[in-house]
């Protein structure tokens, strides 16, 4: 056997067809540059920590950083999540909470009906209490209702007979409010015949309201209730529309300058608007101008048969007027409604002359005729050029002072 141990070949050289392989295997790892070192390990591993950690941030605030954001502009708006993910929250309106704590006979019945169709065509919540004869809460259920007032879902409108509620007083965010109110004596005379007669949607209607009035009370003469000073047609009970401007403090249902002029105060703080019965059509035009997302097509709505042949029916039957004399003992004992009902007017015409509204509104057929024959009745807005030539104590001449 041959021995290759000593072969020059073994020793000193490679077999041709292996050295062949080995060239070609060397050339081919040549031509692609690998290199691996310590440097670039810990260049991928920076790159790791970093994009863990911009993953991290995301996650912590809510939204990706700027600079991802940046990138997303620059690659396309489009995302897996805005084809896949949950739609985009509802832009609510502004102001999206308001509180209209409606004033007892002052067309309130009226708005109501306006407000359930306007919240069907305009898809904003309307949530009316059926509680009527609790204007005055304790403290523990002040906070209960305002706090179930702000679970609403927004945009709502919350409506109830309710005296004004502080909201920031217990540190809950402010809804806004509106409101409307009439002529005091006009307001009292609607109340007084509606507690005993009802209205024109049933006879017998009254007698569910007021089951416990005895006949010789539901048939009182008004003059004799005035003249007399029976409790319902004296103070603090003719103190009525004040109070749901001025608050919930025990003193906001004294007649006095106390509640007159906190009254006011809240009415400029708080309220957007406040309008007067007398001028409907034109306190609809303003809450369509403040308000478009629930109040848009109201006076349409207000104007349309339909809606004329339901609102018909909420006029107060027997209604009647008192004697002169029993008029301005009335007056004199509702001094203090008079002078926030005149601020209230003054208030709503200044509005509607910075808006530039022209008014539309008249008398209603149904309006009180002591109103029209005494001149009580609310006088169209001045222009800029027109000077006052009657003051209020002109505007009230009927009354006399005793």
């Amino acid at each position: 056997m041959k021995n290759f141990s000593n072969s020059p070949l073994h020793n000193n050289q490679t077999p041709n067809h292996v050295r062949d392989r080995k060239n070609t295997k060397f050339g081919f790892l040549s031509a692609v540059p690998l290199r691996f070192s310590l440097r670039g390990y810990g260049l991928c591993m920076a790159t790791l920590f970093l994009f863990c950690f911009g993953s991290l941030f995301y996650q912590l605030n809510g939204g990706p950083p700027n600079i991802l954001l940046d990138i997303r502009q620059y690659l396309g708006e489009s995302t897996y999540l805005d084809d896949h993910g949950p739609p985009a929250p509802r832009v609510l309106p502004f102001p999206s909470q308001v509180v209209y704590n409606r004033v007892g006979k002052c067309g309130s019945r009226t708005v109501v009906i306006l407000l359930r169709l306007l919240a069907e065509r305009h898809q904003f919540n309307l949530v009316s209490s059926d509680i009527h004869n609790k204007t005055r809460l304790t403290k523990h259920e002040q906070v209960d209702l305002m706090r179930n007032i702000s679970n609403i879902p927004q945009p709502f409108l919350y409506t109830r007979h309710v005296h004004f509620l502080n909201f920031t007083r217990f540190r809950i965010e402010q809804p806004v409010y509106i409101n409307i109110i009439r002529d005091p004596i006009n307001r009292f005379l609607s109340n007084y015949f509606f507690r005993r007669f009802g209205d024109w949607r049933g006879e017998q209607n009254h007698l569910i309201r007021t089951p416990g009035m005895k006949d010789d009370e539901r048939y009182l003469d008004i003059n004799v209730c005035i003249l007399e000073n029976y409790p319902e047609c004296s103070n603090p009970r003719l103190f009525y529309i004040i109070p749901y401007f001025c608050g919930q403090h025990p003193q906001c249902r004294e007649p006095g300058v106390w509640a007159l002029e906190r009254a006011k105060q809240n009415v400029l703080e708080n309220f957007l608007i406040v309008g007067i019965l007398e001028e409907l059509e034109d306190v609809l035009l303003l809450l369509e101008r403040l308000l478009p997302h629930y109040f848009t097509d109201v006076l349409n709505i207000y104007k349309s048969p339909d809606y004329m042949k339901m609102g018909n029916m909420t006029g107060t039957v027997r209604k009647h007027t008192p004697t002169l004399e029993a008029l301005q003992v009335l007056y004199h004992r509702m001094r203090y409604e008079y002078d926030f009902y005149n601020f209230i007017r003054e208030q709503f015409h200044l509005m509607k002359k910075k808006i530039g509204l022209k008014s539309v509104s008249r008398p209603t057929a149904h309006q009180a005729s002591f109103l029209r024959e005494l001149a009580v009745r609310t006088p169209e807005p001045l222009d800029e050029d027109e000077e006052l030539e009657t003051d209020l104590d002109d505007a009230n001449s009927w009354f006399v002072q005793p």
